[in-house]
C-alpha cells in the first residue's frame, strides 16, 4: 500500500490515555511530513519492523513485543532500533516503535501476521490507523533471487542462503537485525534490476504475487 493518508480512529473500546513522554512522541510522529516516496534507496530511510506474539492467529493471539531497527541511506544503524515489550503499558511500547519509524516506509518477513499485528495494536492502544507502505521480504526476495528460491520460503532458509547470522532467533529484534541484513541485499538487486524506488519494490512484490497467485 502506497500514499500517505493518516487519520485517527478511535477503537471500539477506545485507547487508553497517553502518558506524557508517549504523547510527546506522537505529537512529534503527527507533526512529522509526508514522506517523499520518488526517492531513491540510498536517499530513504526505511524501517525493518518484526514481533513477537503468544501465537501465530490474528484472532486470538496478542502482541508481546515489538522491534525496530533502522536502515537509512543504504546502511543498518545499529544506534537507531528498540526492541520494547508491551507490557504492561502497550501504548509506550508502540510510541516507541513509531518514534523510531517515523512515517517511512516499513519492511517486514510475511506481512500478514506481522503487519497484522502491529496494525491491530496501533488502532487497539494508540486509536491509530495510518496508511504506512509495507514491503514484505517473504514476497520480495524470491523476486528479486528466483536462482535461490523461486517460491517464498522460511526466513532461516534465506539467513542460510546469504550466511547472514543473528543475536538470537525468533526475537523481535533479534530477527529484525536478519531481516535488516536482508534487505540490504535486496536493495542491491533492485537497483541492478532498475527498482530504485520503495514503491517499484512494492509493485515487484505485488506482481511476483500475482504471478505466483499467492
Amino acid at each position: 500500500m502506497t500514499g500517505w493518508l493518516s487519520r485517527l480512529i478511535p477503537s471500539r473500546s477506545g485507547p487508553q490515555p497517553l502518558s506524557t513522554r508517549a504523547a510527546a512522541t506522537m505529537e512529534q510522529w503527527q507533526s512529522l511530513p509526508d514522506v517523499d516516496l520518488a526517492r531513491a534507496h540510498y536517499e530513504t530511510r526505511y524501517t525493518v519492523v518484526n514481533t513477537e506474539a503468544t501465537g501465530l492467529d490474528l484472532e486470538r493471539d496478542r502482541l508481546l513485543a515489538v522491534g525496530g531497527i533502522a536502515v537509512d541511506c543504504g546502511l543498518i544503524h545499529l544506534d537507531a532500533a528498540c526492541y520494547e515489550k508491551l507490557d504492561p503499558v502497550p501504548a509506550e511500547a508502540l510510541s516507541a516503535l513509531l518514534g523510531l519509524a517515523g512515517k517511512g516506509p516499513l519492511i517486514v518477513f510475511n506481512a500478514p501476521f506481522n503487519r497484522g499485528m502491529i496494525e491491530q495494536a496501533l488502532l487497539q492502544h494508540l486509536g491509530l490507523s495510518h496508511a504506512f507502505t509495507w514491503i514484505d521480504l517473504y514476497l520480495l526476495m524470491p523476486a528479486l533471487f528466483p536462482e535461490r528460491f523461486e517460491r517464498p520460503v522460511r526466513l532461516a532458509e534465506w539467513m542460510a542462503s546469504f550466511g547472514i547470522e543473528t543475536f538470537q532467533r525468533h526475537h523481535a529484534l533479534g530477527d529484525a537485525w536478519a531481516i535488516a541484513q536482508l534487505f540490504l541485499a535486496a536493495e542491491a538487486r533492485a537497483l541492478s534490476m532498475g527498482l530504485s524506488t520503495a514503491p517499484a519494490l512494492v509493485e515487484q512484490e505485488r506482481a511476483y504475487q500475482q504471478r505466483l497467485k499467492i
